[in-house]
């Protein structure tokens, strides 16, 4: 493998391949309902990037349930991640979603548990909440980084400064082994030069992180994002650039971070710009044979360089 991938991760950490079954907690977002700001990040779809979440409207163990049975006929080994996905998933009552996470682990063919959310939406009762769960069983949890430039974030309405997701990812690095730190980033934001989202990749690279998703921007229904880009649309990378791109960016990655995503990966369905992202199995291939082409290897040009 020219890069650390999440298909090797999990085979070296469970002995075979392992399903990420997408859940919902029934959470919102503080950049949603007022409290750090409104409407969301400018990207974030109506269903808070999580179109691919269960019915929140039932339980957790039967969201499990169905979830694995539309897998089950296709795999071959009965080993998933838990993976609480839309909105931000610490944010709420925190006994609520304790009891909710526990609910996932709970089930036998669960090895493990991923939640996404944001630096701004861990209380320390939920650190407490999540070391306990560490203790049980592995626990991923997913930061929307995006990017470290404020001038973007603020574009973006993220909702939070740099020092909050750094101070985040210190915490929870510090709790232990089994709890790890996924960054979302996102490449080709208007306005960002390469050097700017090589910046990001960089910093990324300095901190105790395990691992990291690579989105090019996608322009999804139901975002913000969508009505600005119809009323005046912007240039957005084709397949090459981007792979040329994201070549640099892999380059430079700690070569330990498992890379869990190099591409976006909106539903199809509402899907606006750019399309080539939808033909997931051509972008894999393309992706595979231009890594050989062009002899990508992750971390041959990382700087060595550590904050912590």
């Amino acid at each position: 493998m020219r890069y650390k991938s999440a298909g090797e991760y999990y085979r070296d950490l469970f002995g075979s391949k392992v399903y990420r079954v997408a859940l919902d907690a029934g959470c919102t977002c503080p950049n949603r309902d007022g409290k750090a700001g409104i409407g969301g990040c400018i990207f974030c779809s109506g269903s808070g990037s999580g179109e691919f979440a269960a019915d929140r409207a039932l339980s957790v163990a039967k969201q499990l349930e169905q979830a694995k049975e539309k897998v089950s006929a296709k795999i071959t080994s009965h080993k998933y991640i838990a993976y609480f996905q839309n909105f931000s998933n610490t944010y709420g009552d925190e006994d609520v979603l304790s009891k909710k996470y526990e609910e996932a682990i709970s089930d036998p063919e669960v090895v493990g548990i991923s939640i996404a959310t944001r630096p701004d939406c861990i209380s320390e009762k939920m650190y407490g909440i999540l070391k306990a769960l560490s203790e049980k069983t592995y626990v991923w949890v997913e930061l929307g980084l995006q990017t470290i430039h404020e001038s973007t974030a603020s574009w973006m309405n993220r909702g939070y400064p740099l020092d909050v997701f750094q101070d985040t990812v210190l915490h929870l690095s510090s709790i232990g082994p089994r709890l790890q730190v996924i960054v979302h980033v996102i490449l080709d934001l208007p306005g960002e030069t390469k050097e700017q989202m090589l910046q990001t990749i960089d910093y990324v690279s300095s901190l105790p992180v395990h691992g990291i998703k690579i989105a090019n921007l996608n322009i999804l229904e139901g975002s913000r994002l969508a009505t600005i880009y119809r009323e005046d649309p912007f240039p957005l990378l084709d397949l090459e650039a981007y792979l040329a791109l994201l070549s640099e960016c892999v380059r430079r990655l700690r070569p330990d971070i498992v890379i869990y995503r190099m591409t976006g990966d909106g539903d199809k369905s509402i899907l606006i710009a750019p399309i080539w992202v939808a033909n997931k199995r051509a972008v894999r291939n393309r992706t595979a044979h231009y890594f050989e082409e062009h002899d990508v290897n992750q971390g041959s040009l990382w700087s060595g360089k550590l904050l912590y």
